[in-house]
């Protein structure tokens, strides 16, 4: 067949074909438009043997004008020329949504604007032309019936997963967009009956425990960090080390990095499946950021669990190019390095022990004026909130070593209550921390002597660059090793367990746990005061480096509740 010009309705079924393509498909497309619309309440209502799918929204609604040629091809509010397309700021941006839906379904839409008394009612055909109009007395916001998906393509349905697996697929879709936009409110429906809901909420980290019922809010951590336009064209600068030219485009706005972090020490997962990263409200596929978030949370989850982490980026548009990928999860993303380097640094200020982590109920007015009647009467006395700055100015908890417990747990007082730290693992990850950033291999004089290792013992030892020859008939000269064992009487027990396996990862590891405080040990109260220190200045002070959780916390609202000291005064003594 000679090359010739496809027929309109071919290119126009063709291009519908790539937008949507299941039941998934369109409930993200619906649900993007409605968040454009600045909607704050989103219902979507399935009805799976039927092919329906409906969305209401209470968005700003649409005008007469524009329902008539809102399915029209390649028809838009977001964007007017090519220029645009370099400025995305919206969801949805090609005009490509409802006049696929009018090509593949039935298309209804009901719409009334906020600012306007009409509601109207409209019916599309499959050229996306209007076919019926009439008034209607609706609320405001906008509603889309899509009816009979697929009716005319009995083999794409055919070709379809199964109706469960599309189901799964829409709550993704509707998990991820609730995640990149937690100010709204989701109601889902299957058959007119609930299926799931989702509350509405200020950040993140009060959606993640919908999401996962396991999760708690307070197994997460939320953190912000706001890059003003003139810093962050100094920061590219300075990353490109004078590169930076009229070739890149200067920021034109500011930027946002939102991260929320599930605590190592508290809640992971069995697989790599909730390290998500979205970029401008939306979900997208980042190997780079993924693989930072994994990388920079590196031993401090225990073997083989995988960490919950939610990482938003809010950046100029002109660092994103959305045309990648018709479904909008694939991106060309600009200065990949320099954000790389901003979620390290908003993972550590997630992981570090801050004093804004106290639990702000007790610290009230009113439960305040209470204690302080009961100070007035009592013999004791509750201790002040105290913060402790740092060189880097960093809000830290002022905790006091008060005692020892079986010479294996440190007491430690702070002004929400008390603290249990195991002195082992708290060293130990003082000492992983200096090892890995400063790992040295320092001459032995004499050199160590070891009998009996294996071929593969010797090419480990090599591997991690240690110095060793032979020495005669079955012995072999250790000639280096790491600075931190070179005091220690058992450095040949050492060197011998780092014969054993692992990366160079593995055997500062091994290196930290061997050279700390072990348990058991008695410590004196300055002792237990240094490491407190210490520790609580890691970069991951909540976990070793094993994955095990470091401290045990007991606030001082629970001590309190359970000596009943939320009684109302006089009410023990029968007034």
């Amino acid at each position: 067949m000679p090359i010739h010009l496809l027929p309109i309705d071919v290119i126009h079924t063709i291009a519908a074909g790539e937008v949507i393509d299941s039941l998934g498909a369109v409930v993200r497309e619906l649900c993007e438009n409605a968040i454009d619309a600045d909607a704050t309440r989103i219902t979507v209502s399935l009805f799976p043997d039927r092919w329906r799918i409906r969305v209401a929204d209470n968005g700003i609604g649409i005008g007469l004008a524009d329902l008539q040629q809102a399915a029209t091809a390649h028809s838009t509010s977001k964007i007017d020329d090519r220029e645009d397309l370099f400025q995305i700021t919206s969801l949805g941006f090609r005009g490509e949504a409802l006049h696929s839906l009018a090509q593949l379904a039935n298309l209804e839409i009901y719409s009334r604007p906020r600012d306007s008394c009409d509601g109207w009612h409209l019916v599309y055909n499959h050229q996306g032309e209007v076919i019926g109009q009439q008034e209607v007395a609706i609320a405001p916001g906008t509603a889309i019936d899509v009816v009979d998906l697929f009716g005319e393509w009995a083999a794409r349905r055919e070709g379809l997963p199964n109706l469960n697996c599309q189901l799964r697929q829409v709550q993704n879709i509707i998990y991820h967009l609730a995640l990149c936009h937690p100010q709204i409110g989701w109601t889902i429906q299957q058959q007119h009956r609930p299926w799931f809901q989702i509350i509405g909420s200020r950040t993140t980290q009060q959606i993640i425990p919908q999401l996962l019922p396991k999760i708690r809010v307070d197994d997460l951590q939320h953190v912000e960090i706001e890059m003003r336009a003139d810093a962050l064209k100094l920061a590219l600068e300075e990353l490109y080390a004078g590169k930076y030219d009229g070739v890149m485009k200067p920021p034109d706005g500011d930027a946002r990095i939102q991260l929320t972090l599930g605590l190592p020490d508290r809640c992971h997962r069995h697989r790599l499946d909730w390290v998500k990263v979205a970029v401008n409200g939306r979900i997208v596929r980042s190997p780079e950021l993924e693989q930072t978030i994994v990388s920079s949370l590196a031993r401090t989850l225990p073997r083989d669990r995988y960490p919950v982490c939610f990482l938003h980026l809010q950046i100029p548009p002109h660092y994103i190019d959305w045309n990648r990928h018709p479904a909008k999860v694939e991106i060309y993303l600009q200065h990949v390095e320099y954000w790389q380097s901003q979620v390290t640094v908003a993972i550590d200020r997630a992981l570090n022990l801050q004093a804004d982590e106290l639990d702000e109920s007790t610290h009230t007015s009113r439960i305040g004026k209470l204690l302080a009647v009961a100070e007035q009467q009592g013999a004791y006395h509750i201790p002040q909130r105290s913060i402790m700055n740092d060189g880097d100015g960093l809000g830290l908890l002022e905790l006091r070593a008060v005692g020892q417990v079986l010479n294996t747990y440190i007491v430690a007082e702070h002004a929400d209550g008390l603290w249990l730290v195991e002195q082992h693992i708290a060293h130990e990850r003082v000492l992983y921390e200096q090892i890995s950033s400063a790992w040295q291999l320092l001459p032995l004089e004499p050199p160590i002597i070891l009998s009996h290792l294996s071929e593969r013992q010797i090419e480990q030892l090599q591997q991690i660059s240690i110095e060793i020859e032979p020495f005669g008939e079955g012995l072999w000269a250790i000639r280096t090793a790491p600075a931190p064992l070179l005091m220690r009487e058992d450095i040949a027990a050492a060197i011998t367990e780092l014969s054993l396996g692992g990366d160079l990862q593995a055997a500062q590891v091994a290196v930290a746990c061997r050279c700390a405080i072990r348990n058991g040990t008695p410590l004196s109260l300055p002792e237990m005061q240094s490491l407190l220190d210490r520790w609580q200045r890691t970069r991951n002070p909540r976990t070793c480096p094993h994955g095990r959780p470091i401290y045990l916390s007991f606030k001082e609202s629970s001590l309190a509740r359970s000596f009943r000291r939320h009684w109302v005064i006089g009410k023990s003594h029968g007034i």
